[in-house]
This record gives C-alpha cells, sequence and structure tokens, in this order.
C-alpha cells in the first residue's frame, strides 16, 4: 500500500536549546510510528554537546625533608661524620689557645676537623632537603673524591696528632686527655669516610 505524505519541516536553532519540528500527514499508524522513529533519530543527530574541561594547577614552596636518605648507610654514615666532626672540633677548639701553648699539628688537625665538618654537613643538608640532589650525586664522582680525601687528610691529622701529643705530654699537663681524645675520635672519622669511600664508589660504578 503506497502512502502519501507531506511533510514540512521547520528548524529553529536557538543557541543551546532543541530544534523544534512540525510536521504535517496522512498515514497509517505503522507509517506514524516510522516516521517518529526517523524524527528520534534525526533530533538525536542535530543535537551537539560541549563538553569544557578546566585543569587547576597548584603550586608550593614548602621544603619536603626527604628523611629516608638517613635510613641509607650513605645517609647514617654522613650523619655519624658530622657528629663525631663536630666532638673533635669541640673538643679541639675549646682547649685552643688556652693555655697559651700552640703547636703546628693542633693547628693541622683542628683546620682538618673543620673543613670536612663544614663540607659534610653541607652535603648531608643537601641531600635532605633535596631528593633529586641524594639520586644524582650519588652517580657522580664527587663524593668518592671528597671522600677519599677527607678520609686521607682527617688520618694524616689525627696521627699527627697523637704522635705529638704522646711525645710532648709534659707541654699539655692540662689539655693532654681531651686531646687525646679528640685525636683517637679523628681516627674512627676517618675510617667512617674510608667507608663513605667505599660505598660512593660502588654507587658511582653502579654496583
Amino acid at each position: 500500500m503506497y502512502i502519501e505524505f507531506q511533510l514540512t519541516l521547520i528548524e529553529l536553532k536557538p543557541r543551546h536549546q532543541p530544534i523544534y519540528t512540525y510536521f504535517s500527514a496522512n498515514f497509517s499508524a505503522v507509517s506514524r510510528l516510522r516516521f517518529l522513529s526517523f524524527n528520534e533519530r534525526y533530533l538525536k543527530m542535530s543535537h551537539s554537546v560541549t563538553v569544557t574541561r578546566t585543569t587547576t594547577t597548584t603550586t608550593t614552596s614548602a621544603i619536603i625533608i626527604n628523611t629516608g636518605y638517613l635510613k641509607t648507610w650513605p645517609g647514617i654514615l654522613k650523619l655519624a661524620e658530622l657528629i663525631l666532626g663536630i666532638v673533635t672540633v669541640g673538643l679541639v677548639a675549646y682547649y685552643y689557645q688556652k693555655y697559651n701553648i700552640t703547636q703546628t699539628p693542633e693547628t693541622f688537625f683542628l683546620l682538618t676537623a673543620v673543613t670536612f665538618m663544614i663540607g659534610t654537613f653541607l652535603l648531608l643538608l643537601s641531600c635532605l632537603i633535596s631528593i633529586s640532589t641524594s639520586s644524582i650525586i650519588s652517580k657522580t664522582i664527587y663524593e668518592v673524591i671528597y671522600h677519599g680525601f677527607a678520609f686521607l687528610l682527617l688520618l694524616a691529622a689525627s696521627l699527627t696528632f697523637i704522635i705529638e701529643v704522646n711525645h710532648k705530654k709534659r707541654s699539655y699537663t692540662y689539655d693532654y686527655e681531651p686531646y687525646f681524645a679528640a685525636a683517637i675520635i679523628g681516627l674512627v672519622n676517618s675510617a667512617l669516610y674510608l667507608l663513605s669511600t667505599i660505598f660512593a664508589q660502588r654507587s658511582y660504578r653502579g654496583l
């Protein structure tokens, strides 16, 4: 059965509003259902959806402390080296020139201890406040050279200081014991720097 119908589409497209369709036709119920289905598909195809995505970026200037570095062997060694360095510098500096007795080994030991105490403090501080520093600097040769020189110079200064203190015990009447203790602590600290050199060498080689 052939059905004729007249279809009039009037599209009104105001912004963000659906399309209005007016029609007039003479057709049976089945044809009406087909037409309604066609009209529904047409409306779905004609409807457009705009999605807007907003991205918010937040920046912060807070300092994050890398406490996990202190749980590693390099971090533990640096902390121990710093503590022993403070102790040795404190002992020698307290009695230095207190009794108007200044010897060359005493000065050499004090300068060496102060130098590597400050260097170790700055190195440890950099690794604590910067995660990238602790991961990058261990892959360079800097720590190998630094800890190697610290071991050699501190070992030489401690041995020289011990020999000087024992050889001229009468000259160190009032400060013999603290000076001798400082020299022993210096030897222990030099051993720690040797361990740090070994760990730095293994990290530099990727072992």
